[in-house]
């Protein structure tokens, strides 16, 4: 984190703490510093869309339809783009009632 921080600094950008530790966190949540892009954490995601959402758009739309791979919608990313409720806070609910 400090060293996110050392380097937006030098480059001018105010970037508020709170962010840092979340991405931090992402990167080094497997025991492993891992980069942020295709080859790190976005590249590992399970969701086509998600990886298909961050760069490379068309290679990993072709690869993953090639390879047969479901898209289950469980992540913010590609939910936002299918425009489906997200599946967390108020869009994770279902409610359920009954008819006398």
């Amino acid at each position: 984190m400090r060293e996110l921080k050392k380097v937006l600094d030098q480059q001018g950008l105010d970037t508020d703490i709170r962010h840092l530790m979340l991405v931090s966190d992402v990167m080094t949540w497997t025991g492993r510093v891992r980069q942020v892009g295709r080859h790190g954490v976005v590249g590992e995601k399970e969701s086509p869309l998600a990886r298909a959402a961050f760069e490379v758009t068309v290679k990993n739309l072709v690869e993953a339809s090639i390879k047969g791979e479901p898209e289950n919608f469980r992540g913010v990313v590609e939910s936002v783009l299918a425009g489906k409720y997200i599946p967390i806070g108020t869009g994770i609910v279902q409610l359920l009632m009954e008819f006398e």
